[in-house]
């Protein structure tokens, strides 16, 4: 031990086969001067997941029905069941792109006492179709420059609610936070969508500092087919509106000019990028406007589907 602080990574999954072997071996492959437990919480797998764990014997697994996960819920289980001063979290599909990213994800902690939890970049993997994978590039280039760290903090300057809700975003595919924040002032909250989002908002409220480190980066995107894409946008949306997040109804004019709108510019982008050859740049540009057709008709569903009071992401008086 050269006193670097222990930590352990917590891998949640559900019949996550397809990507797991790399990913716990990448996880194992990481070069971390401390103590390093690996952590597996599965919920019921039926597929190979189980097995694939099992030729890891370094990694401890803890098993629990499928009725028992929550999003937010299990989360907070890995945090208490962790051994290490920091908890990182990877979903069983983000698979870790270099050696160095669990030191790329811990340092700015390390470097800053202030900062408690931080998110790491998502690059898409070589197989994600056109669509998905300019939305991911745009999110993460949003929270800030590769060459650098991004701190957020609530410094009284965020003049709006959507401000704040900006400053706060955060993802749990690729992060970390400190243990003793996880199980005390800012656990995550047992909510049924969006627990991330929620944490990243309680962070900032706490008066706590969240970073952004984007050599931090995990290989990630959900492998979706174009109806599964509006069902995603449906929970995405519910799920937001139940933690507070206002998303006004749309209409249908306009779910018509947003989906004309995201059709042109991706199609622009499809026509540019390099990564596809003349007839996958036809084949995209055809599903394209499909794929347009289907995310913001479930965005237009979810902003009118009613909404349980009871499950927003309030805090207990």
């Amino acid at each position: 031990m050269s006193g670097v602080p222990s930590a352990t990574v917590a891998i949640l999954t559900y019949n996550g086969e397809r990507y797991l072997d790399e990913l716990l071996t990448a996880v194992e492959g990481q070069r971390w001067d401390g103590e390093l437990e690996v952590l597996v919480i599965d919920s019921g797998s039926t597929d190979g997941t189980l097995g694939i764990v099992a030729r890891h014997p370094g990694v401890r697994l803890h098993e629990i029905p499928n009725a028992e996960f929550g999003h937010g819920r299990t989360r907070d289980l890995a945090a208490r069941l962790a051994s290490g001063a920091f908890v990182a979290y990877l979903t069983h599909d983000a698979t870790p792109a270099s050696p160095h990213w669990l030191a790329a994800l811990l340092d700015p902690m390390l470097d800053d006492e202030r900062i408690v939890a931080v998110l790491g970049k998502q690059v898409p993997r070589p197989h994600c179709h056109p669509m998905l994978k300019y939305e991911i590039q745009m999110t993460f280039a949003a929270l800030g420059p590769d060459s650098g760290v991004t701190v957020f903090r609530d410094d009284g300057r965020l003049a709006s609610r959507a401000d704040f809700e900006s400053a706060a975003f955060y993802s749990d595919v690729n992060s970390a936070a400190r243990r003793s924040v996880l199980v005390g002032p800012v656990p995550y909250r047992d909510v049924p969508y969006a627990e991330d989002q929620l944490f990243g908002r309680d962070v900032l409220a706490a008066g706590l500092r969240k970073a952004y480190a984007p050599r931090a980066a995990v290989v990630h995107s959900n492998d979706l087919t174009i109806r599964e894409a509006g069902r995603r946008a449906v929970d995405e949306v519910v799920g937001l509106r139940r933690i507070g997040t206002e998303i006004p109804p749309l209409s249908r004019a306009g779910a018509f000019r947003l989906i004309v709108r995201g059709t042109i510019v991706d199609s622009l982008r499809i026509v540019r990028d390099r990564q596809w050859g003349f007839f996958g740049r036809l084949k995209w540009l055809f599903v394209n406007p499909w794929y347009h057709v289907s995310k913001w008709s479930g965005h237009r569903r979810g902003t009118q589907l009613p909404i349980d009071p009871g499950s927003s992401g309030s805090r207990p008086a």
